[in-house]
């Protein structure tokens, strides 16, 4: 009882030093959250508290559309008007500058290089703002999405806005078909190869450049087509952004393939810190959301199946048919 007594305190605290910020002040808070405790003398809200500390942020915690969720190949449906994913690079290189935000590792890229992505669940064009990297403190965990309860090393999240009705990232994020995210899910080998592009980012001479919160790095030819895994498959829903506001305008499309990084890759991974070089050091790893309720929605795939499952009620009348790609199993 006394542990409640005490967040609810901290809590109305902190409404009553808003409530009295000047208009527009809620942009300051924009950075007031994290992951996991932080122990810097003061209370920063984790994923359990993000909709309960700011009422901007109230999906956060009543939101019917959450994400990330827990992929369960049972609640599938094959969907076969689903098109492969279109992805559009102008035929250029692109350049970009990479960060330690002190949540994620950061890569966006420069304006004047157009990257976008279409077709597939998507009605309009959507251009890429950033690809945001999600890992763990071990192996078994570190994907914000989970498949069948069980979880990736890392997952690449590479956000787009819908470019065709909005004329930035801020003003799409906040409105209906706003954002899609590819998402690709990281696995640690010593037999495979690593992922060419990841391996441009994750390489000692890079990643040692943003150590700590605030470091930068500009990137220069980086290949798009070499971040995306050989697959036309992938799973979709309808979702929000992991992060708050937890607007709930984004597509996922989820890639049916891994990619891979060496195991010194994500140990450099873990070695970056959340903070500035003069504080305590707390490794940026397990820097995600935890899942959240599917409720009603539908889980599609263009996956084949070789069994039946149920009919989604707000899709198209399609007879699904499973198959389990075996990859994802393992």
């Amino acid at each position: 009882m006394r542990v409640v007594w005490n967040i609810a305190l901290i809590c109305h605290a902190y409404f009553i030093c808003t409530s009295s910020a000047q208009p527009g002040s809620s942009k300051l808070h924009d950075g007031w959250w994290a992951y996991k405790d932080v122990v810097q003398g003061s209370f920063v809200p984790v994923p359990s508290f993000w909709g309960l500390v700011n009422s901007a942020w109230n999906l956060c915690a009543m939101g019917k559309r959450q994400s990330p969720i827990d992929i369960e190949t049972s609640h599938m449906i094959f969907d076969p008007y689903l098109t492969p994913l279109r992805i559009n690079t102008g035929g250029r290189r692109l350049g970009g500058t990479m960060y330690n935000t002190g949540k994620h590792v950061s890569l966006r890229p420069d304006k004047a290089y157009l990257v976008n992505i279409s077709g597939g669940p998507l009605g309009y064009s959507y251009r890429l703002e950033e690809i945001r990297l999600h890992f763990g403190s071990e192996d078994y965990q570190g994907s914000e999405h989970l498949l069948n309860g069980q979880g990736f090393p890392g997952e690449v999240q590479l956000i787009h806005y819908n470019q065709d009705l909005y004329a930035n990232y801020s003003e799409a994020v906040r409105s209906p078909h706003g954002i899609a995210v590819v998402t690709i899910f990281i696995k640690v080998s010593l037999s495979e190869n690593p992922n060419t592009f990841l391996n441009r980012m994750l390489n000692r001479d890079t990643i040692t450049r943003i150590n700590y919160k605030h470091d930068a790095f500009l990137l220069m030819g980086l290949n798009m087509g070499d971040l995306y895994p050989d697959t036309t498959r992938y799973i979709t829903y309808e979702g929000s952004v992991t992060i708050p506001p937890c607007y709930e305008t984004a597509t996922w499309i989820l890639i049916n393939k891994p990619v891979y990084i060496t195991q010194m890759q994500m140990h450099s991974l873990r070695l970056l810190s959340q903070h500035e070089p003069y504080k305590i050091f707390l490794s940026m790893s397990d820097n995600t959301r935890p899942t959240q309720p599917l409720l009603q929605r539908c889980i599609r795939t263009n996956i084949h199946f070789s069994k039946q499952g149920p009919h989604c009620p707000n899709n198209r009348a399609v007879r699904p048919q499973y198959r389990v790609n075996q990859w994802l199993l393992k």
